[in-house]
């Protein structure tokens, strides 16, 4: 299929640095080698996943961010992000093998661990586990079961299962293809339980026979993920070599003490944990793209699929005609651009901070922080977006064949791995606290009410990418008539920071007056406040989110493809502005008549990009061969565009 000439500055934008690294994956990587059929029982569909890993690693494909190895821990999203292109399982069962499991090794192990296995979790020939979750713990790592004893008299350590609930649940290739894990326990060491530490140890012998005291399990068939053999792992005071834990940040030394650079507890493990952010990103980003894919699917058969005559014209309607089609799907081609450079910036910033090796904390807990709201916020967007695009393509999207009932099973769980969306939006608005806590300390509550607005929006647009272009924005749009303010995108980002200012500081008034409590009292009063915790969450995400697409704008030279941008940027800001607008009205931010009028111009923008709507899903990047959708044809633009080529 030829692309083109707007659909192909469209990609080249939203593809930003990574472009050459994923235009090499469109290249070179053919459908036999990334999709899936989605008929294959799940023996076949394991047997493939890892197959097919296997075949794109050789080729240098599916793997970066390693010591010693090709590629930036950044592109190592880029290539997560393509694999989520062609199937769902292959991208997971990398992410398995090369994200969690080298991931680990690489960053909680020392040059000892990686020389002698991080080239053969490059290749695969060493496969191996996250054992992270337990059957009574899953987003309370902290609080998990497994122990991990130092045995003075062997200089070994032990590991052990303690309780029915400390097995190891949901792993992926623990199922059947893993031979190593990397297992999360509590260390104990003289007596003294040191916190969450990770050991690298055997669960299968070469031929795939459990390790002694070592007890897997298969989980069997699932809602999705068919490729991916998740299981389960228990252990039987199995004694494992002491350099066998990663111990970048503590681990009993060569005297038999144990020893970290770390005092505290806490920290350390949020330290520990703090490493493994890639992984949130990849998860948050492979949605994303999944979702990518299904709008691709579903445009492109709203642009070929007619549906009754229309009036006086002669011939049938297309369905991306009608104004309802274009609500489904057209806002989340914008919100999909969006998040695109969103991931972008993140994964630049997944760089800067693996490069300075925990030196910035500040920028360390920031990253946390994003990758933690755009993997919930991604997941949710890609569940309720898939399922929209199935419905958009009525029966025809119920058809196997035509590729958006595989991704919505496969896509399902991403909501609930890598962490469970409300733990992770929690953990979002508890670091937005935590500068109040820090910069008002027992200032009471007049002081803290007075404080606020200053506190917050200084902050906040200090930590922005994109600081100078967001002030200048805001700053004309005040100076713009009313009738006018509303496509200005000053307002769309003084409307965004706005929501976040107010729930954020109404949030933190309402947690200092729970501090004061003890006991039951405190859990009911902080309790009370969750909702308001997810609130807050979603307001800084959507803010991020808009701001890494105004940066991406600013770096745009083609004048034509920035005032196309702006015009999807816009139906993105008022799109999001007119599902909130309940809030703003309740909050006084503007009257009914401006809601009206946020309704009229989502409408209005819709109609406008509907003529472009070939060239967006271009953009979106998802080649033709990988749709794998047998429902789509060539579409009058396209057959135009091949013409005139």
């Amino acid at each position: 299929m030829m692309i083109t000439p707007t659909g192909q500055a469209l990609k080249v934008s939203l593809d930003g640095r990574f472009h050459e690294l994923k235009e090499k994956w469109r290249s070179e990587i053919s459908s036999a080698d990334i999709v899936r059929d989605p008929t294959l029982p799940m023996a076949e569909a394991r047997v493939w996943a890892l197959e097919k890993l296997v075949d794109l690693a050789s080729r240098g494909f599916a793997v970066a961010g390693f010591p010693n190895h090709p590629g930036t821990v950044a592109e190592s999203v880029a290539h997560f992000e393509m694999l989520a292109l062609g199937d769902l399982s292959l991208n997971i069962k990398s992410g398995v093998q090369h994200g969690l499991f080298g991931g680990a090794i690489t960053n909680l192990g020392t040059s000892w661990h990686h020389e002698r296995f991080i080239d053969g979790v490059v290749d695969c020939s060493i496969l191996g586990c996250f054992a992270m979750t337990e059957l009574g713990h899953g987003s309370d790592v902290q609080s998990v079961e497994t122990t991990i004893t130092y045995v003075p008299e062997t200089d070994e350590y032990e590991v052990n299962s303690p309780t029915p609930t400390s097995r190891k649940a949901y792993i992926g290739n623990a199922g059947k293809d893993g031979r190593m894990a990397v297992v999360f326990g509590q260390l104990v060491a003289a007596g003294e339980n040191q916190g969450v530490h990770a050991i690298l140890m055997d669960i299968r012998d070469e031929d795939g026979n459990d390790a002694p005291g070592v007890e897997t399990g298969d989980q069997g068939h699932k809602g999705g993920l068919l490729g991916v053999d998740n299981g389960t792992l228990f252990f039987d005071h199995v004694r494992v070599p002491r350099r066998m834990l990663l111990n970048r940040y503590g681990g009993v030394n060569d005297e038999g003490v144990y020893e970290s650079e770390i005092a505290s507890k806490n920290a350390r493990f949020f330290t520990m944990l703090g490493t493994l952010v890639r992984g949130r990103i990849c998860v948050g980003s492979a949605a994303a793209m999944a979702t990518r894919k299904a709008l691709t699917i579903a445009t492109r058969y709203a642009l070929q699929r007619t549906q009754f005559n229309r009036p006086g014209a002669g011939g049938e309607i297309t369905l991306l005609d009608y104004q309802t089609h274009q609500r489904k799907l057209l806002p989340n081609i914008a919100r999909a651009y969006a998040s695109g450079f969103a991931i972008n910036v993140v994964s630049e910033q997944l760089q800067r901070v693996n490069d300075t090796r925990g030196s910035d904390p500040t920028a360390a807990r920031e990253l946390e922080t994003r990758a933690a709201g755009l993997k919930a916020t991604l997941t949710r967007w890609t569940n309720d977006t898939i399922q929209l695009c199935r419905e958009a393509c009525g029966g025809a999207g119920y058809m196997t064949e035509n590729g958006l009932t595989l991704l919505r099973q496969d896509a399902d769980v991403f909501a609930t791995f890598e962490g469970d969306n409300t733990v992770l939006m929690q953990l979002v608005a508890k670091a937005l606290l935590l500068d109040y806590k820090k910069s008002w300390g027992e200032l009471d509550m007049i002081g803290t009410a007075r404080s606020g607005a200053k506190l917050l929006g200084d902050r906040f647009m200090e930590r922005t990418t994109a600081g100078t272009t967001i002030g200048r924005l805001i700053s004309n749009a005040t100076l713009k008539p009313e009738a006018q303010k509303i496509k200005a995108r000053g307002w769309h980002l003084e409307m965004f920071e706005f929501r976040e200012r107010h729930v954020v500081e109404g949030l933190a008034r309402r947690m200092r007056e729970a501090g004061k409590s003890d006991g039951q009292a405190a859990f009911e009063a902080v309790n009370d406040c969750q909702s308001h915790m997810l609130e807050a969450a979603r307001a800084h995400t959507d803010r991020v989110i808009l701001e890494a697409f105004v940066e991406a704008i600013s770096g745009v030279r083609d004048e034509y493809v920035r005032s196309l941008l702006i015009r999807v940027c816009d139906l993105y800001a008022l799109s999001t502005i007119e599902d909130n607008r309940a809030w703003f009205m309740e909050h006084h931010a503007f009257d009914s008549g401006r809601s009206k009028a946020v309704t009229d111009a989502v409408d209005g923008l819709c109609k406008d990009l509907r003529g472009k709507a070939q060239e967006l899903v271009e953009g979106l990047g998802v080649p033709e061969k990988w749709l794998n959708s047998a429902m789509l044809e060539p579409t009058r633009e396209e057959e135009a565009a091949a013409s005139a080529a």
